[in-house]
């Protein structure tokens, strides 16, 4: 399925975090049109960025999906090709520049208001309280925006 919007992808990838997607996960998933990846593969692909990494609160899961689609669709496999290397290495600071215009930061303890990282690899439960002290569902619908926009558009970045 291809949205023809980049605010349908926003909506979808916001839907699948509050369906329990982590938050790379909804990026990932959203985007399958672009990455051809089952949804099986793309969960389990996806499933060590949540919570800013393993819940550590590192980068932004959103932004690592970014990342990952990214590097699908556009990365390289010659490791020689150091032109490629160089073409992807920007495009990856743009989009993580462009987060962190939206949003203030990619680390996720910043966007969690979060002092210090976490030291539990526990994940929080899933509940209506839970959802509701997060920022989360609009982190990933900024990261699915900026995304779904670069890919839409052929990536133009400006710089």
């Amino acid at each position: 399925m291809r949205f023809s919007t980049k605010e349908e992808y926003a909506q979808y990838a916001r839907q699948l975090f509050l369906d329990g997607c982590n938050c790379a996960q909804a990026i990932v998933l959203a985007f399958k049109d672009f990455t051809n990846l089952s949804d099986e593969f793309s969960k389990k692909l996806s499933s060590p960025f949540g919570g800013g990494m393993g819940r550590m609160r590192e980068v932004c899961g959103a932004v690592s999906g970014m990342f990952i689609v990214l590097g699908i669709v556009e990365g390289y496999d010659d490791v020689n090709d150091s032109k490629k290397k160089t073409e992807l290495y920007k495009k990856v600071q743009q989009l993580a520049t462009a987060f962190k215009d939206d949003n203030g930061s990619i680390i996720c303890r910043e966007l969690l208001g979060l002092s210090a990282k976490s030291d539990s690899y526990i994940p929080s439960e899933r509940t209506k309280e839970y959802y509701e002290s997060r920022p989360c569902p609009d982190k990933v619908a900024s990261a699915a925006l900026i995304l779904a926009d670069y890919l839409l558009t052929k990536g133009n970045f400006e710089d």
